[in-house]
This record gives structure tokens, sequence and C-alpha cells, in this order.
């Protein structure tokens, strides 16, 4: 497909990289010219310098034959003027980053009737991946697929894990749960285990399994952890106000930290079962008087990065049991390790990247009459985990046993959904019509389930 991005921000530099990787024709528009040439030299990508608004300069990208446009430039206006041309020129999809909560929640008949096929907001991603992660605390990150019955969850493997030094093909053996782990990450290198992979301090590892079957895991291990019900917020940012909604409806006491007054102002009157605080969060002290040594957990969400990196270690050395650390710098995130279950990543970056390429490359599928039902960027955005729906036609190897179908390199079917049963498959079960089936694969561009074929 031709896709243009508009805005080459940190948003637009992630999906320059992600869909020129998979093959598309990628052109991004930007008025700095030096961004321009740096995506141009890095990504095999089109450029055109220039205001994303302006006619000229979108004919110059060639827009009349254009199958997506993507507006992510710095404002919300810009971007919604951008994809209301870009449809008036004859685009079918655009999508637009929409960050103010005021724009973000009159999204549905009012952006239709503009021709807005999508809007982006990363504010409200980033909440949702912290509830999740405060829902369930054991696991880094978790990702649901056959409408919320499977789970894949990130865990960290630190000195001591109770699955430190064990054989994959034994784990089975030491535990009666239904599990089973779908990739690995040791170092830089990215790993779909087989049966000999052992497991060591240090790797992070994604293990699948239906929602059940993952808790009892979880407490079979004696890794479950209580549940969380209170969080303390530092920084009164967008997604400090959406997760905090999110938090309160489930009854959970939330304490928000915010070191400009109007802000507080603000979350106060739309926050009124909230504690909302006016002062320093990076003062350690005023995080002790407030009592961070009681949260179950701390999440930091301040506009720089180190600040909210050096208040994670704060929240460590005080014993914090959940601690969530917003990281927005794709450098940052690539520098800093995740060796202890207690901490978790969250790049908005790569959360709204990840959904836009998921949205993009559903608008493909439905041209292709592909049968891909969900997709989930992993292990550092480095593999895919992608769930299949089995209809007629789909597939040509069904009712045929595992062992005896050959897969190309790097691809592990990992869990099957027939029905009302999740089955972790061996070399002796089948692909059966209406089955959902989920793929984990370093393999990038796959849009049908004959693709995972030799």
């Amino acid at each position: 497909m031709k896709i243009i991005i508009v805005g080459i921000g940190k948003v637009g530099v992630t999906l320059a990289n992600f869909f020129s990787r998979e093959g598309h024709d990628v052109t991004v528009i930007d008025k700095n010219q030096k961004l321009i040439n740096d995506v141009v030299n890095k990504y095999d990508v089109m450029g055109v310098c220039g205001n994303g608004v302006s006619l000229d300069v979108l004919d110059e990208a060639d827009i009349k034959n254009t199958d997506i446009l993507i507006a992510s430039a710095s404002t919300d206006e810009t971007n919604m003027l951008v994809c209301v041309l870009a449809r008036k020129m004859g685009v079918k999809n655009t999508i637009a980053r929409i960050r103010n909560p005021e724009y973000a929640v009159k999204a549905g008949s009012v952006y239709n009737e503009l021709g807005i096929t999508m809007i982006a907001n990363p504010e409200f991603n980033a909440a949702e991946e912290i509830y999740r992660i405060i829902r369930f605390p054991s696991a880094l990150k978790l990702e649901k697929f056959a409408g919320g019955s499977i789970d894949i969850a990130e865990i960290a493997i630190t000195d001591g894990h109770p699955l430190e030094g064990t054989l994959l093909c034994d784990l089975r053996s030491h535990s009666k749960v239904q599990t089973l782990i779908c990739a690995a990450k040791r170092g830089e290198d990215v790993v779909i285990p087989s049966g000999n992979f052992e497991i060591k301090a240090g790797d992070i590892i994604y293990i699948i399994a239906s929602h059940s079957e993952l808790l009892l895991f979880f407490r079979e291990l004696n890794l479950l952890k209580k549940k969380i019900r209170s969080v303390m917020i530092i920084g009164g940012s967008k997604i400090a106000f959406y997760l905090s909604r999110m938090l309160l409806k489930q009854g959970i006491d939330v304490k928000i930290i915010e070191t400009d007054a109007e802000r507080c102002e603000e979350l106060a009157n739309f926050l009124p079962k909230a504690v909302i605080v006016n002062a320093d969060g990076t003062d350690g002290d005023v995080l002790i008087e407030e009592g961070i040594d009681d949260m179950d957990a701390c999440v930091m969400l301040t506009n720089i990065d180190e600040e909210n990196i050096i208040i994670s270690l704060f929240a460590g050395s005080r014993n914090v049991g959940k601690i969530i650390t917003k990281v927005s710098r794709n450098s940052l995130v690539s520098m800093m390790p995740q060796v202890d279950s207690n901490n978790s990543i969250i790049s908005p970056t790569f959360l709204l990247a990840n959904n836009i390429v998921r949205f993009v490359r559903s608008i493909g599928n439905a041209e292709s009459e592909s049968n891909i039902e969900t997709l989930h960027k992993i292990v550092d955005n480095n593999a895919e985990a992608i769930e299949f729906s089995m209809r007629e036609g789909d597939f040509q190897k069904f009712g045929i046993p595992l062992k005896d179908i050959p897969l190309k390199p790097n691809i592990l079917i990992a869990c099957i959904k027939r029905q009302n049963t999740v089955i972790l498959p061996n070399g002796n079960t089948t692909i059966e019509l209406g089955d959902r089936v989920i793929i984990v694969t370093t393999n990038e561009g796959l849009t049908k389930m004959d693709d995972i074929l030799a």
C-alpha cells in the first residue's frame, strides 16, 4: 500500500520504520528538512519538505494514489485538517493523532462526518496499558487475544526465579498448569524457543495461556502479587487523567502529585474522588511525606523521561510493590533493561504506533480478504503475535497433524481456541475450521494463515 505520514516526530519516525520494513510505499512530510533527510537516509522512504496542509505539498507526495494518510503533526487541529483535505483528494482511509481529551471524547459521529477513519490518542492508549498492568501486576506487560480469553504475559527472570534453569521440555512436568513459553529475549537476541531452551536469569520470557490458567501458573510459582488498591501518580498529565478515571471506577485509591497549581485545580474538578497534591514529585521528602511507603503502586508520568527514571529508582528503594515508568524517547527505551517483575516501562510512542500498525494491517487484510483478527508486536517490537480466524478456504492444511505441516523458520503455532476450549498444541494437534489460531513469529508481513507454510 502507499502510505503518507505527515509529521516526523517520535510517532512518525516509528511508523516510517515499521511500514518501510513491511514493504509499503511510504512518503513522509514535514516542514523540517533535516528531519526529512534523517528519516530518508535511515529508512526506505520518500520525503517531501513542506506544510502538510498545503495542497501543492500533498500533490508532490502523490496524494491521489495514496491508500492511507496518517496525520501525526504536533497539533490536533492540523491533523484533523490534513485528514479532511486528504479525504477530499480521494484518500479512502485517514488516521489523525488527537491528544486533547475534549476533542477525543467526541470521537464518534463528528469525525466520521469529517472522513477520519481512525482517531489515535497516545495518552489514552498509554493509560489503558498502565491500567492493564495494574490489574495484573505480576507481569511486565499483558496482551489479550480471542476476546480476552487468552493472554500473553511478559515476565522478567531474575536470579533465584522459580523458572531459572528450567528446560522448556521439562516445564510441563514441573507444572500441572497449561502454559507455553512462546518467545524469549536474551540480551539483544530474540528467540522463538524449542524444547531444549533453558531459561536463564536476565531473560525476558513471553508466556501464553488462557487467562484462568495464567493466574494458576503465577499462583503455583508463588509469583502472584497482591491486588493493587492504592496508586500514587507523579505528574498530572493527560495520561494521569485518563488512568485515574479508570482506577477510580474500580475503587482503587489514587493520589496525584503535580507541581503546577493551576493543573491541580483542573484535576481536582475533573477527579473529585482523587487526592490531588500540589508539590514537587522529584523531591524524595515530599514523596515520603505523602505516603509512598504505603502505596501498592507508583506510576511516573512527568514530561521528562530522566525525571521518571530517577523517581522510579527512588520508589524501588522504598520497596513499592509495582513501579511503572513512562519513557517517551525511543533511545532511552532501548537502553533500559527490564530485569525486575516489579518494574514496567511504558512507551506511549510504541503503543500508539502499534495500534496504528494493527489498524493499517486490518485495512490491508480487508482488501485482500485476510483472516487476521488480532496483532500485537512483542519483544520490543521485534516479534509479532498474530491471531487468525479459520474460515472455509483460509488454510490448506485443515485436519493434518502439526508435525506433518512444513513451516517457515521462526514460526510457532502457540495456541488454538476451539469453541470454548483453549488448546496448547503438540505435534498431533490439528487445525480445524472455526478455530482461532495464534502464531508467534519474528518474520514480518504475514497476512494470511497460508503464509506460515514452507
